[in-house]
């Protein structure tokens, strides 16, 4: 699902104009971006948590080069998903998987 299938999913079921399911999808995902940047965890209960991990500097490898790179230490942003998401998405396994998308 994109960005733009959300929006649109929002705004058909909240019978809202496309403009403002775009302001709350946006109001969301800045919300989550502004929280993860100070550091903080995001729980949605039934859904799952974000949060960011510290990753360590290490020596990597330039791939065209194969010279030694220093990659610094950085934070990424992590989910985790609940228990709950876990067992909605595996609930179907034994079920075909849905076809690809028609193009």
């Amino acid at each position: 699902m994109t960005k733009a299938e959300l929006i649109e999913e929002v705004s058909r079921v909240v019978e809202m104009t496309r403009k403002d399911s775009e302001i709350i999808v946006e109001a969301i995902f800045d919300s989550v971006v502004r929280s993860l940047k100070t550091g903080e965890k995001i729980e949605i209960r039934g859904f799952g948590s974000f949060r960011t991990r510290q990753r360590q500097s290490r020596i990597g490898r330039n791939p065209k080069t194969g010279a030694r790179v220093e990659v610094p230490s950085k934070r990424i942003p992590y989910f985790k998903p609940s228990k709950e998401l876990k067992d909605l998405v595996n609930a179907g396994e034994d079920a075909p998987p849905p076809p690809p998308p028609a193009l």
